[in-house]
């Protein structure tokens, strides 16, 4: 099987010759791996089965000042801490300007530029087109997240209009998107924190849950699948999550979740992306807890399918090299 059959039959939850992965790094760990390897190039040839595709224009964060940039809705972050992604500095929606502020154009070119291109060339990969930020982190992005939450209990016909603003925009992406020829939409939403969902399950199902799905429904609708990724202790919201038409869940976190019972429980109606801690082994572990933890992943989570083996989270700069390098090993000696 090649890489792309492999994703396929994965999630069509048949078992493949060899269980999927894919890896990310953020900007840190990825120097170090080059480091560790000596090669500036080393990602050419990890054997990642994805194709990631973003569906923001290449130039859309311009740098304000020091370490704070602009991204494509004017809300600026500092990078001065966390340079992958940084903080929230401001507030950029409130209510009195919800209704005139200007949202990106969702039909701009730029967004898709050079797909027609890497899609002609992915070879043997499945491809994948990430929209981030897909709605409750969106909002809370642009208005403050404690002016959501607080939002969401007392002044909800303003969070409504500001997802339904969101909801327009994602669905005038995702239409233009899925007119590319690829596999599937992957959806960054984080809900969760180590211990449950950040807004409860009652007000997910009333003003989160029925918007995502829409953003699903549409996407399946177009013959593509539908990943999502979620941080945190989300499990409440799998059945949810499987009527509402998702394909794969990620990341999979093993600090928050118990992986291997996830599995049992919703494996054959749900496929699963992530996994290997990013919190505990590949930081804090050996090289031995790395192999142990990636092997009986692959075979107990990858048996039957379901399974896109992969850290967590884009891999930290805090793992060690050499725990990288061993589950770089396994996964690529399957």
């Amino acid at each position: 099987m090649n890489r792309k059959e492999r994703v396929t039959a994965s999630l069509a939850h048949m078992q493949p010759d060899k269980v999927p992965y894919h890896l990310d790094f953020t900007a840190p760990a990825r120097a170090a791996m080059a480091s560790w390897y000596g090669d500036d190039h080393f990602e050419e040839s990890l054997g990642n089965c994805l194709l990631m595709l973003e569906t923001e224009p290449a130039d859309s964060w311009q740098r304000v000042a020091g370490e704070v940039w602009r991204d494509q809705f004017g809300v600026q972050w500092d990078r001065s801490i966390d340079s992958d992604i940084g903080n929230v500095c401001g507030v950029a929606i409130t209510r009195e300007n919800l209704m005139t502020y200007e949202f990106p154009d969702p039909a701009d070119p730029a967004r898709f530029a050079g797909w027609e291109e890497k899609i002609a060339h992915r070879g043997d990969l499945f491809v994948v087109a990430n929209l981030g930020f897909s709605l409750f982190e969106r909002a809370w992005t642009l208005a403050g997240m404690e002016n959501i939450l607080m939002a969401m209990v007392d002044e909800k016909s303003f969070v409504n209009e500001l997802l339904d603003r969101i909801l327009d925009f994602n669905l005038k992406v995702i239409e233009k998107a899925c007119a590319f020829p690829i596999d599937a939409m992957r959806f960054g939403d984080d809900w969760g924190q180590q211990s449950g969902l950040i807004t409860g399950r009652a007000l997910w199902k009333e003003l989160i849950g029925p918007r995502v799905e829409k953003m699903y429904r549409l996407t399946r609708a177009r013959g593509k699948r539908v990943f999502i990724h979620s941080c945190g202790k989300v499990e409440e919201l799998f059945p949810d999550l499987i009527e509402s038409g998702v394909d794969v869940f990620n990341p999979f976190q093993p600090e928050v979740m118990d992986v291997y019972a996830m599995k049992r429980r919703f494996g054959d109606r749900l496929s699963f992306f992530g996994g290997i801690s990013t919190q505990k082994t590949l930081p804090y572990g050996t090289v031995r807890d790395v192999k142990d933890e990636v092997k009986r992943l692959l075979d107990a989570v990858g048996k039957d399918g379901g399974y896109i083996a992969s850290p967590a989270h884009a891999i930290p700069k805090d793992a060690k090299p050499e725990n990288i390098a061993a589950m770089i090993e396994v996964l690529q000696g399957q």
